[in-house]
């Protein structure tokens, strides 16, 4: 199968390029070759994997919706006729409020947390009926440079003060796992489905090893109540256009966010593996 891999530069769509080019001609796209912002151009491919977006939560809600709402329509009229699998993002979801092992099914909501939100749930309304959309939540392993490396720069001496101690399950993704699900995806129903590890885990355990494995465990993590740091979350964005803590940030490390992974394992065959962090010594 030909496959197109909008994004390939990235951290995403290159570990997702190199995964399936072991059993399919893989068409890498990065910005260098074709900017989706710039409309449609004569793509021919049997299936495309769009994994490009900006993932910034501070960024203006123009340039948001230009990228990744703009940029996905311009994508599925560049390959008429070709599968679309759309990497979204869970944090379509409602952020205001805790998602337990949250459904596809669930209703997005009417207001959002950040300008990522809304563009990506608005990308999702430019896919063709027969698009696979595929919703992962935290995506880490190894070329990851976004995620958990992050949280090194909120280290304070020896302190890591986190909403709520990050003491909230998490339903986290491994790269592999999520390069799985795509390969799933070229060929499976078509459809919206969760993806994930295979099982919950406690965020603040994941971290705990996290720091271990990249020499600081001597940090730690301190709790501060979720209502004060999504007060002062507010209050940063109010001074600054790009804030060191948004209300984003704290909605996702401060409360639950599982997800039901019952219609990939049913309708794809997924079958995840576990939250692994092999290796985060070289991230």
């Amino acid at each position: 199968m030909r496959v197109a891999v909008t994004g390939a530069a990235g951290f995403v769509g290159g570990a997702i390029a190199r995964a399936l080019g072991a059993r399919h001609e893989v068409v890498p796209l990065t910005r260098r070759e074709w900017d989706i912002t710039s409309g449609p151009i004569d793509g021919r491919a049997d299936a495309v994997v769009h994994c490009a977006a900006l993932a910034d939560d501070s960024a203006p809600l123009g340039r948001a919706m230009l990228v990744n709402r703009i940029g996905t329509r311009n994508v599925v009229d560049s390959f008429p006729g070709a599968r679309i699998v759309h990497i979204s993002t869970s944090s379509v979801y409602d952020a205001f409020t805790p998602s337990v092992r949250v459904t596809e099914d669930t209703p997005l909501p009417s207001r959002f947390l950040s300008s990522y939100s809304e563009s990506k749930a608005a990308a999702e309304a430019e896919l063709p009926p027969g698009a696979v959309v595929l919703r992962p939540h935290a995506v880490y392993g190894p070329g990851d440079r976004t995620l958990l490396p992050r949280v090194l720069a909120g280290i304070r001496g020896h302190r890591l003060v986190l909403p709520e101690g990050a003491e909230v399950r998490h339903t986290l993704t491994h790269i592999d796992n999520l390069a799985a699900a795509v390969e799933l995806a070229l060929t499976g129903p078509p459809g919206v489905y969760n993806v994930g590890d295979d099982t919950d885990v406690l965020l603040s355990a994941v971290l705990k090893e996290f720091l271990v494995r990249r020499g600081r465990p001597d940090v730690a993590i301190r709790s501060i109540p979720y209502a004060a740091a999504f007060a002062a979350a507010g209050a940063l964005e109010r001074l600054s256009r790009r804030p060191r803590l948004t209300r984003y940030a704290v909605s996702q490390l401060g409360a639950e966010r599982t997800l039901d992974l019952t219609r990939a394992r049913e309708h794809l065959g997924y079958a995840p593996g576990p939250t692994t962090l092999a290796g985060a010594e070289g991230w």
